[in-house]
C-alpha cells in the first residue's frame, strides 16, 4: 500500500532496441537539447550501409548528425560515445529505431525540428501522394537551394556500376512496379526463408525508389550503394560449390550440367573472379562489383553434412585483395593487404603505400583474393 502523502517513483521506459541495460536504466527523456544547431544537414547521407565506421557492425548503429559518420551504441566506452567525448559532436541519430539522442548526456531528443531527418532515413508515401506523381510538375528545393524533380534524380556511379543505374532508371518508369515499391507496407512484413538472399534485394529495391521520388531530399542526387550490396555477393557465387548447384556447359558437340562439391577446407584459399572474357576479335571486362566480407566468412556453408562433421574451424578471413582498374590491356593492379600484428589494411600500387579502411576495399573491382583458415590457438 502507498501513503497518500509519498511521490511514486516511476523509472524510464526500457528500450528493447539497446543492447546494454544499464543505458536504458539511465536515460532520460528531454525534449529540449542546446546541441540542435550544431547539426549539419549538408553532411548528412544515409545511402551507404549501416555499419559502424570502427567496428563494422550493424547491430546498433548511431549515425553523428554534426559529421555524418556512423557509429555503435552509446552507452559509456562505445564508438558513439567515445566519438561524442573527443569530437564534441552530440546528436546522434539511431537507424533503426530513428530516435534521437544526446551524447554523452545519454537522454532521448523530441522536437519537430528534426522530422525532416528522419524522413531522409526513411521517406513514406501515401496512396493519394503516389496518385499524384505522374501529374504534379512541383519542384522541390535541396538544401543548397538547388531545385530537382523528384523521381528526375541522378545516381551516383560509385565504380563503373553505370550499366545497373540506367536499370534502376528505367525500373522506375515501370507505374504499378513503382507504386508497389513506394509502400513499404507492401514488402515490410514478407517473411525471409531460410538462406534466400532475395529477400534482401526486395527491401533494398524498395528504400531506393522512396529515395529516388522523394519530395524532401537533401541532395539533388542518390546513392545506389546499398541496392548493388544486395545484388553480384560473394557468398551467392560460392553456392557453386555447395555439391548442389548444377551449372550448365555448352560446347560444339552437346550441353550437359555439372555440381562441384568442396571435400577439404585448406589454410588458404585462393579466389579468382572471373573478369575477363576473350572472343574472336577483342577482350572484354566484367566490372561488377562483388560485395564480399573481410572477415568472417564461413565457408562451411558450402559443406555437405558429411564433410562438415570432418572440419573442425570452418571461418576465413582475408588477408590479400588484388585489384584491377580500367580497361583489359590498359588497366592497373593494386593490392591490398593485412598487416596482422596491427590489424590495419594497406593498399600497395608500384611505390605508392597508403592505408585503407577495410569497408572501401570492398567497393574495388576485386580479381584475385586470399583467404586464411581462422584456427584458434592454445595460450
Amino acid at each position: 500500500m502507498e501513503s497518500a502523502g509519498e511521490p511514486v517513483s516511476k523509472k524510464p521506459k526500457l528500450e528493447a532496441s539497446d543492447t546494454n541495460s544499464q543505458i536504458t536504466k539511465n536515460t532520460k527523456t528531454h525534449r529540449l537539447c542546446p546541441y540542435l544547431d550544431t547539426i549539419n544537414r549538408q553532411f548528412l547521407d544515409f545511402d551507404f550501409e549501416k555499419l559502424c565506421s570502427v567496428s563494422l557492425t550493424r547491430i546498433n548503429v548511431y549515425a553523428c548528425l554534426v559529421c555524418g559518420k556512423y557509429f555503435q551504441g552509446r552507452g559509456t566506452n562505445t564508438h558513439a560515445y567515445t566519438h561524442s567525448v573527443a569530437e564534441g559532436h552530440h546528436v546522434f541519430l539511431n537507424l533503426h529505431t530513428l530516435k534521437f539522442y544526446c551524447l554523452p548526456d545519454n537522454y532521448e531528443i523530441i522536437d519537430s525540428s528534426l522530422d525532416d531527418i528522419k524522413y531522409l532515413l526513411n521517406p513514406t508515401f501515401t496512396e493519394a501522394h503516389i496518385k499524384s506523381l505522374d501529374y504534379s510538375t512541383k519542384m522541390s528545393r535541396a538544401i543548397d537551394g538547388s531545385l530537382y524533380m523528384p523521381g528526375i534524380v541522378g545516381l551516383n556511379n560509385i565504380k563503373a556500376n553505370d550499366y545497373c543505374n540506367v536499370v534502376l532508371q528505367a525500373l522506375s518508369r515501370v507505374v504499378p512496379l513503382r507504386n508497389y515499391f513506394l509502400r513499404e507496407e507492401n514488402y515490410s512484413k514478407v517473411k525471409r526463408p531460410p538462406g534466400d538472399s532475395s529477400y534482401l534485394l526486395v527491401q533494398r529495391y524498395g528504400e531506393l525508389m522512396r529515395k529516388l521520388w522523394n519530395p524532401r531530399n537533401f541532395k539533388t542526387h542518390v546513392s545506389p550503394h546499398e541496392m548493388l550490396q544486395a545484388v553480384v555477393n560473394l557468398y551467392q557465387l560460392l553456392t557453386k560449390f555447395n555439391g548442389q548447384t548444377e551449372k550448365e556447359y555448352k560446347t560444339y558437340k552437346e550441353n550437359f550440367m555439372k555440381r562441384f562439391e568442396i571435400t577439404r577446407l585448406p589454410p588458404y584459399l585462393i579466389l579468382y573472379i572471373k573478369r575477363f572474357t576473350k572472343n574472336t576479335f577483342y577482350v572484354e571486362k566484367n566490372p561488377t562489383i562483388v560485395n564480399f566480407p573481410v572477415k568472417n566468412v564461413d565457408f562451411g556453408e558450402f559443406l555437405t553434412p558429411e564433410v562438415k562433421t570432418r572440419h573442425k574451424h570452418t571461418i576465413y578471413d582475408l588477408v590479400a585483395n588484388i585489384v584491377h582498374d580500367g580497361e583489359p590491356g590498359k588497366g592497373t593492379y593494386r593490392v591490398h593487404i593485412l598487416q596482422k600484428s596491427t590489424g590495419k589494411w594497406y593498399e600497395m600500387q608500384d611505390l605508392h603505400v597508403t592505408d585503407i579502411l577495410p569497408q572501401m576495399i570492398t567497393l574495388t573491382e576485386a580479381y584475385i583474393q586470399i583467404y586464411e583458415l581462422r584456427v584458434e590457438k592454445n595460450n
